[in-house]
């Protein structure tokens, strides 16, 4: 598959590119990309809900009242359940929520969420480019000119820019990563791809075989 390089104006810079077909070009595997994103949601979770169980709350210690003769429970300590304001029983702790994937089924779920992004022409190739100060305004009208639309952009740049990462944090609808930080999660939520000139390269050479 071939692909015009345009320039940060919009306009074809006449180079043209090939996207190899082992990683845009792959049939796509719905389950491995349904497992890739699943990993990746769950990874960005924080499982921090906790609660006071009674070892671990303020209360007296104090016995309420006498063993026998009180005519009701023989209760120990306010820091029983059944209490308010005692300890939970049961209640959440802190845990890890993570779940490990294999190397080549990551890798396979990448080359096909890249693939459906070709299928669908969703993919842009863009001439490298460098900011000399954070501007957004200039990134808008970068993102306007290659007509990627205003609706969940990704920009894939072969190293990291903090000018340009810097320009799109106002943009809640640009998105700028480095090729290190590739994820099928980032791909499908994109509806353009705007690739600079060289990721594709990239792409090809590391573990997307």
């Amino acid at each position: 598959m071939q692909l015009p390089v345009l320039k940060i104006d919009g306009t074809p810079s006449g180079k043209n590119v090939t996207l190899e077909e082992s990683v845009f070009g792959i049939q796509p595997n719905d389950h491995a990309i349904y497992l890739d994103v699943i990993q990746y949601l769950a990874n960005q979770r924080h499982g921090n809900a906790k609660t006071k169980d009674r070892s671990e709350n303020a209360h007296s210690t104090k016995k309420l009242g006498r063993q026998k003769g009180g005519g009701g429970a023989r209760h120990g300590s306010l820091k029983s359940n059944i209490f308010v304001g005692g300890g939970r029983v049961f209640g959440p702790k802190p845990r890890l929520y993570r779940n490990k994937l294999n190397k080549k089924l990551k890798a396979l779920a990448r080359r096909s969420a890249l693939s459906y992004k070709a299928t669908e022409n969703s993919i842009i190739m863009l001439e490298p480019f460098t900011m000399e100060a954070p501007k957004t305004k200039e990134l808008i009208n970068i993102t306007a000119a290659i007509k990627a639309g205003d609706r969940k952009v990704l920009y894939v740049l072969p190293e990291n820019s903090n000018n340009i990462y810097l320009s799109s944090r106002n943009l809640p609808y640009v998105n700028v990563i480095c090729v290190d930080e590739i994820n099928t999660y980032a791909i499908m939520n994109a509806n353009k791809l705007v690739l600079i000139d060289g990721v594709q390269d990239i792409l090809a050479q590391r573990n997307m075989r």
